[in-house]
Order: C-alpha cells, then structure tokens, then sequence
C-alpha cells in the first residue's frame, strides 16, 4: 500500500513521536536513527534530511515530548476551579502513580543530558516551566485564602524532588515501594507543605 505524502510538519511530528517511543524502549544510547526509520517504514536519510543527527533528533524528540506534558499541565492548571483542586489534580496526574505517560522516557533524558548538553537544556526548562506553574498556582491558593504557604516556589521545589525520586523508585526499582505508599507520601507531602489535613486535602 503507498504511503500517505505527509507536509513537512506532519512528518517531523511523525518522526519525533517515533524516536520518543524507540528512546523509551532502547534507551538514548543504544538508540539509532536506523531503529526510527524502521520503525516506520521509512529510509535513514529521511530522518536525517529533517534532523541530520541523531543528537538533533534526539533533543528535539526531547523536546517535543516536554511541550506535550506542559500542554497538559496548562490544561489542568487553568480548569475554572479552586487553586487547591487545580493543584491536586496536577500533582497527581504528575505523580508516578498518576496517568502521566513517559517516566522511563524522562529518566532515559536526565541521565543522557548529564553528558549531551543540548538535552541538559530541554530537561532544564521543562524542570524549570513545571516549578514555575505549580508555584504559580500554590501563591494563587494563599492568596485566595484556601491553604497557608510561606514559600511557593521553594515549596513547588520540594514537591517535584519527591515526585520525580518516586518516579526513580517505581520505574527503576519494580517493588521497591508499592504505588498505594506512594500515593499516600504525596498526599501528606501536599497536606504538610500547604497547612492541611490530608483528609481536608482528599475531600
């Protein structure tokens, strides 16, 4: 059957979405170019046509996936609802008991950007972009009246540690720590870091 003829951007999107699914399968090392063209049926230079190497296309791949998230996270930050509800809803669809996809894909990024700079900047904003929104959004609740916090950014700091070495644990360590215990750890983190209850944060 002929292929369908893509626009341009149609096809890098095709590509990108490719190349995430082989880094999350194969890891950004052992990851080739010939393993995205493969994977759709496509030719090497293709791929290369549009990203002429594979740390480009593995940066932008990087990339790509770090707008989907934030995407999402906008979403759920800017439901017509309390800052306290937004902020839940974003924690738990962040939390590596969540729905949020692609922890194995993040992991892969944090220890390949330890050596590719270009990745350490993608892994940096997007790090960056989350802290800032979920600050945002916890000065909205104080302000607000709706929970007490001294020091949002510092809290929204905090949060994202504990997010991300639960992600570590449960992704890398299968049973190292049950996704009920997790569950529970974030809610008393969010509880303690905004003067709640848990029972007050669940209600």
């Amino acid at each position: 059957m002929a292929r369908v003829r893509l626009s341009v951007e149609e096809r890098r999107e095709e590509l990108l979405r490719a190349a995430i699914e082989q880094i999350e399968a194969r890891g950004v090392a052992a990851v080739r170019i010939a393993d995205v063209a493969a994977a759709l049926g496509v030719s090497n230079a293709l791929v290369l046509y549009h990203f002429s190497t594979k740390e480009k296309l593995v940066a932008a791949a990087f990339t790509h996936a770090a707008e989907g998230d934030l995407a999402r996270l906008r979403g759920l930050l800017g439901r017509r609802t309390s800052a306290l509800r937004r902020l839940r809803a974003a924690v738990r669809w962040y939390a590596p008991t969540g729905q949020a996809k692609g922890w194995r894909l993040w992991i892969e990024g944090w220890a390949a950007a330890l050596r590719e700079p270009a990745l350490r900047d993608v892994t940096r904003e997007l790090d960056r972009q989350w802290k800032a929104a979920l600050a945002e959004v916890i000065a909205e609740g104080v302000a607000a009246g709706e929970f007490q916090c001294p020091d949002p950014t510092t809290t929204a700091l905090r949060l994202t540690a504990l997010l991300d070495g639960l992600a570590v644990q449960l992704t890398s360590y299968p049973g190292a720590v049950s996704r009920a215990r997790a569950t529970e750890w974030v809610d008393e983190a969010l509880a303690r870091e905004l003067g709640l209850s848990v029972e007050a944060l669940t209600s």
